[in-house]
């Protein structure tokens, strides 16, 4: 009997190649199309130190492996390989077709060898002073160990020899350095015509002069890359710091094994075969021939020279109708609750409301959750200020937030600095939450404003991450915020809670329940439905729950961005489920949830996906929403979403990403509609109907 299932790995491929259908879909604005491939390249990066590494060391269980996971690893990994070229070779045809539209808009992209007197001359120069000195070859021949490979680096492996004596070839090995150069140098424009030259290609210019002392007069270079496997193998003494600890992991992750190497495909076969003997790369290692060029990344970053019909337009934010400039916000939240959403409002109100908390005389605390800070953050900012004027400010900075260990740990040593108190996270679990309580003393009693989000107090990724953020002061939810941070500071002390939904200790059992009530009330022939908005969804236990829920005539819809475990369209078990995945301008991050409990529905905002660490190993809050009118607003938002005909695939067990068709006259985009929407919303007099086209 097939599974159930879909092993989430392979989901996971499934929506990055979502991303590669809109890096291929002609009306993207074109560097928007590279961005995509960019995104693509790193999520790639990101899913073999992660999820590839696990399953290789899954691999040395045995046959105890298919217990944990449900799946043979090896057949898995072998499945990864063969979907990871499919997605290589699509990834190099669609970049190809990409340089030919950048042709057409007068962009080019040259190489080494295409470059005219003058440009050559530019290259030159820059290669001489700016990039000659960063350079510092290794030479493989003279050495009988590579060294440590950087994982995020990339390198050119380097051929030399002489036409007079060809078979007297020397190996070398140059990192690289970016991100300290820019990956690209924009050579002088001639006419209407602009040029962009890689920095890779800028040393392969320069190889001659680098190893001038070998008198070698041939010279050729390809990229190399190797990924490692990212877990940290942590310590259990427990007499070390975390931030000890955590050091140690980092310096240990920085000589992972080797997940996956990636390298030109013209490579010589005696150079690979160095590189394959001395990473010790075994027949399980995963050996990807590419293109030219690697860390694709980098892409992300790619200029546009000022011209604008290249990108998507800029939103402007839109204000919100309950916070008028210049005015408390504190005073605002205590009249009624407030949703705002990103990016479509602005972060600003949030860092606003820590700056007049930070200066209000009648507030004595601010308490903070961070686990992904912007590189800049003006929410650091507004917490020491606010340590500044006398406020006693306690933040929750998770030094476990995978590949934000470092920063997180500067972070924390900076606002211990300032005077802020800082708490290292929970032992045992990642805080995840994004909580915010602010405790004022009115009159000698105390007031509290608290905030609930979706996604990472970050403004950076603010501006493009589909999120939401409760304001509220109802005493209902304020007390349990209240209740996580006194379990934060005092982890003993645990609490139980009737509003608040908190992982490990009630969200799984209350989600299943809430699932079951649904099930109940279809089986009384009732009206039952669930409605989901989420990054990912593999629980086991939840799918099964979700499945006896479809049999029993609950309608189930789901928007899922990432790795989706469950199977729609499965006879008898999956008739009532409708799922859908949209990737579009923003990044989808929100998670929204709603039961329909009987004609009384019950709606939720969180900062948990429906997987088992969130469930079980995490400190997650789900937040009710209890205004009706902030319900109809939730409401809305998932409806023009699951209404979406242009960005929306069709998420089912063959993992075809098809797109969802409607009328050819009536195109529903529901970012843009969203926009449109919540300008109406918050607008001070009615708007009429617009085209969004032109806002977004």
């Amino acid at each position: 009997m097939p599974s159930m299932f879909t092993n989430k790995e392979l989901s996971w491929l499934s929506f990055n190649a979502r991303l590669l259908q809109e890096a291929s879909n002609r009306d993207v604005p074109l560097i928007e199309r590279i961005r995509f491939l960019g995104i693509f390249s790193s999520n790639l990066d990101e899913f073999f130190r992660i999820r590839v590494a696990t399953l290789k060391r899954l691999t040395l269980l045995g046959k105890k492996a298919k217990k944990y996971i449900g799946h043979n690893p090896n057949k898995i990994l072998k499945q990864v390989q063969d979907i990871v070229l499919e997605q290589h070779r699509l990834f190099d045809k669609i970049y190809q077709d990409i340089l030919t539209e950048l042709a057409a808009e007068k962009i080019f992209i040259v190489n080494e060898s295409q470059l005219n007197e003058e440009q050559g001359r530019y290259v030159k120069s820059y290669f001489q002073h700016e990039v000659r000195h960063r350079l510092f070859p290794i030479i493989l021949d003279d050495i009988r160990k590579l060294p440590d490979l950087k994982d995020h680096a990339i390198y050119l492996s380097v051929t030399m020899s002489r036409q007079t004596a060809p078979a007297e070839t020397k190996y070398a090995l140059i990192e690289v350095p970016s991100p300290a150069l820019s990956r690209f140098l924009i050579l002088p424009q001639h006419n209407e015509n602009r040029y962009i030259i890689l920095l890779d290609d800028v040393i392969r210019y320069g190889l001659e002069d680098v190893f001038s002392i070998f008198q070698f007069d041939s010279f050729m270079a390809y990229t190399v890359k190797l990924t490692r496997d990212a877990e940290m193998d942590m310590t259990a003494d427990y007499s070390q710091s975390l931030v000890k600890k955590l050091t140690s992991g980092l310096r240990q992750r920085k000589k992972g094994q080797p997940i996956r190497f990636v390298y030109d495909a013209s490579l010589p076969q005696p150079l690979l075969n160095i590189f394959v003997k001395r990473l010790r790369l075994n027949s399980q290692d995963t050996l990807i021939p590419g293109a030219r060029y690697h860390n694709f990344k980098d892409f992300m970053n790619f200029p546009d020279f000022g011209l604008k019909h290249l990108r998507y337009k800029a939103i402007r934010p839109l204000p919100h109708r309950d916070l008028k400039p210049r005015q408390s916000i504190m005073k605002a939240m205590s009249g009624k609750d407030i949703l705002l959403h990103y990016p479509y409002q602005s972060f600003d109100y949030l860092i606003d409301l820590l700056r007049e908390a930070s200066i209000d005389p009648n507030v004595n605390s601010v308490k903070f959750t961070i686990y992904r800070a912007a590189r800049n953050s003006s929410i650091i900012n507004a917490l020491i200020n606010a340590a500044k004027n006398g406020k006693n400010v306690a933040v929750l900075v998770e030094l476990q937030a995978r590949f934000d260990e470092e920063a997180n740990i500067q972070w924390a040593n900076q606002l211990q600095e300032e005077g802020v108190t800082v708490i290292h996270g929970v032992p045992g679990l990642k805080v995840h939450s994004k909580l915010c309580l602010i405790t004022s003393r009115i009159k000698g009693k105390p007031e509290y404003h608290a905030v609930i989000g979706t996604g990472n107090f970050n403004e950076d990724t603010a501006r493009i991450y589909g999120d939401h953020t409760l304001l509220t002061t109802d005493r209902r939810l304020t007390q349990e915020v209240k209740k996580i941070f006194e379990f934060f500071e005092t982890n003993y002390k645990t609490s139980s809670f009737k509003h608040l939904l908190v992982s490990p200790f009630n969200m799984r059992s209350e989600f299943i329940s809430m699932i079951r009530r649904e099930t109940e009330l279809a089986r009384a022939g009732r009206e039952a439905y669930i409605h989901l908005k989420l990054n990912n969804l593999v629980d086991n236990e939840i799918i099964q729950s979700l499945y006896e829920a479809s049999q029993a005539g609950v309608r189930i819809k789901l928007n899922i961005r990432g790795m989706f475990a469950l199977q729609t369209g499965l006879p008898g078990i999956g008739d009532n489920i409708e799922a859908i995945g949209i990737i579009d301008k923003f990044l989808e991050h929100s998670r929204i949830y709603v039961f329909g409990n009987n004609g009384d529905p019950r709606y939720f905002i969180s900062s948990a996906d429906l997987m088992r660490r969130n469930l079980d190993h995490r400190v997650e809050v789900t937040c009710p929403v209890y205004d009706k009118a902030l319900q109809k607003e939730l409401q809305d938002y998932l409806d023009i979403q699951q209404n979406d005909n242009v960005k929306a695939r069709i998420l089912d067990r063959r993992l075809e990403n098809k797109f969802r068709e409607g009328a050819p006259d009536s195109k529903l985009r529901a970012q843009f509609l969203i926009y449109d929407y919540l300008q109406r919303l918050h607008s001070p007099a009615p708007l009429p109907e617009s085209k969004v086209e032109q806002k977004i």
